[in-house]
Parts: structure tokens; sequence; C-alpha cells
């Protein structure tokens, strides 16, 4: 095998050199529970041209959300990507960087990011945001983990609307903080009532807007209340073009806004990597996590770029560090910023205004099918059916028939089974008239 260059007598030195017995004795730290008593089910080595043909027969059975009708959401949405977004991108000097440790030799990297998170500010309705970080779910995280900074308190209330990726990505990072992380129920018809549940321990509540299964609420009254206990309205957004649309969270009130942007420059990418957006009100500033370029002036007065008001645990103790976030989305966050760049702000909310367009001719088109249901009273792009029949089967029938339908709620709530019967369907720009018909064609034969 070419590229395993080792023999069994250079393995026999190494470990001779290091005075372990064995490969076994390398991992005596590790408790012997976890470890496996035999080799992991995978196949034998193979040639570089077998495993092109394994590869490409394997990626063959996936239904991409270009090969067919795609009505996938909940949290990763499918958009026109325009061509320059993509050519750009894969020039070298963004491509290879890295990280801008040396603000002198990268003026063009800390300007892409300050022009980020310009709009990142603009669009969120906040005073100011970070270079981004790795998704929405850590950024909701993070803005849990910096509320608790600025009351000192430790209860975070979590929305039933909040995506439960969000919620248990939340959870995690908590846990170790010793923080008390209340969840509300996955709630459908959103009647919950979060002010009622705020009290002098309370740090932050956390909602989504549009939550999870496509209300679109008006959160203002519920920062009233935040603020009259002296905590923080987390507003997370999943579906980040919404903003075109909808009020944005800081005209809601919001203190801390935790969103995800893949909608704009980055495709589904079965999952990622994806670009976590994080702004703040100014006076939250220096509790923010992540990175911060800014603009500063060289001994010439020439304007320049820097990292700057860096609370990160490589820049001072690790006990005083905002957050362990090492590093940002970069490559993702300038293909968000060249998408939104390219759209200019008419475009923006001309994207925003066709997708729920196309979204009303949806729901209308489904409301009116026997054993189906929208639930809704608004949304944006993404709403949630009740069928008749349990929605993993049907999703399951429909994909049968070269159709993604959409999202069964049971397939990330699985214990409940109040909510088998419930389907996200999400219609962004790219769902045309005959994709609606074959839906609903197919949908009436299958219930």
């Amino acid at each position: 095998m070419r590229y395993l260059p080792l023999t069994d007598q250079d393995r026999q030195d190494m470990l001779a050199a290091i005075g372990a017995p064995n490969i076994e004795a390398l991992y005596q730290d590790v408790a012997a529970d976890v470890l496996l008593d035999q080799p992991v089910d995978l196949p034998g080595f193979k040639g570089e041209l077998e495993v092109d043909q394994l590869i490409s027969n394997l990626a063959a059975k996936n239904l991409g959300s270009g090969a067919a009708p795609f009505f996938l959401g909940a949290g990763n949405y499918s958009h026109h990507i325009p061509a320059a977004a993509d050519h750009l991108i894969q020039r070298s000097e963004f491509l290879t960087s890295y990280t801008p440790y040396q603000p002198e030799v990268s003026q063009g990297t800390l300007q892409a990011l300050f022009e980020f998170q310009t709009q990142v500010a603009m669009i969120t309705g906040m005073e100011v945001a970070n270079a981004s970080l790795y998704d929405g779910a850590t950024a909701a995280a993070e803005a849990a983990m910096m509320s608790c900074r600025v009351t000192r308190r430790n209860k975070v209330i979590l929305s039933g609307g909040l995506h439960p990726h969000y919620a248990e990505v939340t959870a995690t990072n908590a846990k170790f903080l010793s923080l008390d992380v209340v969840t509300n129920p996955a709630n459908p018809e959103s009647t919950e009532d979060l002010a009622a549940q705020i009290d002098d321990e309370t740090a932050c509540v956390i909602v989504q807007n549009p939550g999870f299964f496509g209300q679109v609420r008006d959160h203002a009254t519920l920062a009233e209340a935040c603020h009259d206990k002296g905590a923080l309205l987390v507003v997370v957004v999943t579906e980040i073009v919404s903003l075109g649309a909808v009020l944005s969270p800081g005209e809601m009130g919001a203190d801390i806004v935790a969103a995800e942007g893949q909608s704009l420059g980055n495709a589904l990418n079965f999952g990622g990597p994806h670009v976590g957006l994080f702004a703040v009100r100014e006076k939250y500033l220096r509790q923010m996590p992540g990175r911060l370029a800014g603009e500063t002036e060289d001994v010439e007065g020439k304007r320049g770029w820097v990292l700057t008001l860096s609370t990160r645990e490589q820049h001072i103790r690790r006990e005083k560090a905002t957050s362990n976030i090492c590093t940002n989305s970069g490559l993702c966050a300038l293909a968000f910023s060249i998408h939104l760049t390219l759209l200019g702000e008419a475009g923006f909310t001309r994207l925003a205004q066709l997708n729920h367009a196309t979204a009303i001719a949806l729901a209308d088109k489904l409301d009116a099918i026997s054993g189906v249901e929208v639930i809704n009273e608004t949304f944006f792009n993404e709403f949630t059916l009740r069928l008749s029949k349990p929605a993993t089967a049907v999703v399951e029938a429909l994909a049968a028939r070269g159709i993604l339908a959409g999202v069964p709620a049971s397939r990330l709530y699985p214990d409940n089974a109040e909510l088998e019967n419930l389907l996200l369907v999400a219609a962004t720009e790219t769902v045309t008239p005959t994709d609606m018909d074959q839906l609903v064609g197919a949908l009436e034969e299958v219930l």
C-alpha cells in the first residue's frame, strides 16, 4: 500500500523508542468500556480506481436538491446562488487564506470581514456584528453563555419554537457551565407564554423567528418583559432571507441575534459547512464571542483594518476569554457577503418577496387537498402541514416518486407522538409551478 509506508519493523522501532510494549499500550488512558473489541466493519483497502467507482455509486443513491422537486427546509434552505459568488470565493487569495493574524499582510481579508459585519448588523437591525461563528446552532449557544455573563445569572429559557438542534447544542454547552436551561415543549400552535416564565434569575429568553414550525411573530412585547426583569432577549433566525421581509430582531428590541447565514452564498452541501451570524447591542460589545474586524488608520493616516477588542482564549488567559470559539467561517462569510452585495438592498427585499409569494401559492394548493391542513396563521417561506397519515411514511412514498416533499416533525422529535402527522414544507424562489403541481398530484395519490 503506497500510502502506508511504515513496515512492521518501523512500528516496533518506534514503540521501542518511546518505551511502549505494544500499540494497545498507547490507549491505556482510554476507558476500557469505550474501546472497540474488534475492528470497525469497513471494507478492506482498494485501489484508487476502485475507490472512485465505489464512492460514485454511493453518491448516485442520493436524490439531490437540483434533481427533483425540493421542499426541504427545517434550518437548511435551497436558494439560487449567483455564479459570480462561487467564482469569486475560488480565487486563490480567498480560497487558501486562513486567518488574518498579521493585519499588515491581511488587509483584503480584514476589509471583507468588516463589510460582512456591516451587512449583518444592517439586516438584523443591530449595532455591532462579529466576523461570523461556525453555524447558527453554536451561535445560539454562545448567545446563551454571553447572556449569563452580562446579567450574572444562570437561567436560560428556550422557546418551544426553537430548532431542536439549536436547543440541544445550547444545552450541551450549558451543561458544563452549570447553567439552568429551561426547554419548553415543541409547540406547533405557538401558544406558549414565555413572559410569564421570566423571573429574577433569568439571564435570557431565546426565541426563533420565523419559528421552527414556520410562524412569524413580533417579539417586541416579550422584549419589554425581559428588560423589565433585567433579562435579555435573544432572537434566532435560521432563514436569513426572511429579514428582507419581516421586522428585524433589532426593531423588536432584541439584545442579541444569533442566526444561520447559509441561505446566502452557501449551497446546501448535505448539511454544511455553514456560517453563524452574531450581532449585539453596542453596550454588550466586550462580551461578544469570536472575532471583530475594525477600521483604523496607519502611521501615514491611511485607512486600514485590524482584528480588534480580542477577548478570545488565544489572546488572553483562557478563564478570562468570552469564548473558546477559535476561528470563524471566513470563506462561507465571504460567500454570504458577495451574494448579499450582488443582491443589494432592493434585490434582497425582492428575493424575500419571491420566497413569500411562492410559499403562499404552495400553501393554498396544499390546503385544498383532502387530508391536508396548513396549521400556520403566519409564515415566511416555510409552513407546517397536518396530514391524515404519519408524515414519515408519506415522505418516503413521495421520495420513491422522485419528490422531496419536506421534513417530518417526528424526525427531529422522535419521542413526541403528537407530532407524527406534521410535515414541514419550505418553498423558496427555486420552486417552480411545475414542482408545486407534481407535489400536489403525488400527495393526493399517497393520501
